[in-house]
């Protein structure tokens, strides 16, 4: 694998990890690997040029909508790269620079998607509990403010990270990470010194945006059941509800996968390490392959002009 720098001065290299004693039959392992990112991307490309096409999605819903496709985007391109070359070319080494800026645009834009989901919470909030203001409360100005905001937030609670991770030193021989692609615990585990601070800065943050969200979210859907039971009507209820279901699905794909990861990581020390990079995997891989699958099935227009596009089918 070449040689590495032991000397804490330098910029040190690390080493990519792919399934640990199945390195015979990797390239095969990334076969569904590469359909999922081919998923991904073709179907988040094709939610955002449908939202284009189709003026009457031309509504604040869908503009979150495109703003989820968007991020789900990056987070496929922020780690094709490398699980690509370690899993097919076995080409593992990667540079601290190069790993420090994967780093920071994974965890950028998992913390962007669950400002985003927030953020389509409060549009159905707003739409099914204030009907009669969404028009006036969601204008093209406060879409912008709120997705501009969102990454914002993201963009400078993760700036930390990188300038955190520079002042530590890495002495070991080989620095191999736990995965195909470079994550903060994981890079902070190979320090050759003490990471309390960046460990409790992660915690806080973690806390701060997906606790703090996630539980912004809990109560919008509890005001919007609570609003939902008051309508009269069963089939306006029903009819209400499956307006919010694919935001459901959203937030179910991308809170399960975290913390199933978590758990696995806390509790799992006896599993096979595969299994670890296996859950790592389907966290990152699950919510951009799943979201425009469940927004092209739930989504009535996108569904028609889905078909217009692909079969030439006229309705």
């Amino acid at each position: 694998m070449g040689s590495f720098r032991t000397n804490v001065s330098d910029a040190p290299s690390f080493v990519l990890t792919g399934f640990p004693g199945m390195e015979a039959v990797e390239p095969w392992l990334f076969l569904p690997l590469l359909l999922f990112y081919a998923i991904s991307i073709v179907g988040n490309s094709l939610i955002l040029l449908i939202v284009k096409l189709e003026h009457s999605l031309h509504q604040p819903m869908y503009y979150f909508l495109c703003l989820l496709s968007v991020n789900d985007l990056g987070v496929s391109f922020s780690t094709l790269p490398t699980v690509l070359a370690a899993l097919c070319f076995h080409a593992r080494v990667i540079t601290f620079n190069a790993c420090l800026a994967q780093m920071f645009f994974i965890h950028l834009f998992s913390w962007t998607e669950s400002g985003i989901l927030l953020a389509m919470s409060f549009d159905r909030y707003v739409a099914i509990c204030n009907p009669l203001r969404y028009a006036t409360v969601l204008t093209n100005a406060r879409i912008v403010a709120m997705g501009l905001g969102t990454i914002l937030r993201s963009f400078v609670l993760i700036l930390v990270f990188p300038l955190l991770l520079q002042r530590l030193p890495f002495c070991h021989s080989q620095n191999i990470l736990s995965h195909a692609y470079c994550l903060h615990v994981d890079m902070i585990k190979l320090a050759c010194t003490d990471v309390s601070l960046n460990s409790h800065y992660g915690l806080s943050i973690v806390l701060l945006t997906f606790g703090l969200d996630s539980a912004l979210i809990l109560i919008s859907y509890m005001l919007i059941l609570r609003s939902v039971l008051a309508i009269a009507a069963r089939e306006n209820r029903v009819k209400t509800l499956n307006t919010c279901v694919s935001h459901f699905l959203a937030v179910l794909i991308f809170y399960v996968p975290m913390v199933s990861v978590s758990l696995v990581h806390r509790f799992g020390a006896g599993l096979p390490h595969s299994v670890h990079i296996l859950m790592s995997l389907l966290y990152l891989f699950v919510p951009p392959m799943l979201n425009p699958v469940i927004y092209s099935i739930k989504t009535k227009e996108i569904r028609r002009r889905l078909l217009q596009l692909l079969f030439r089918v006229r309705f």
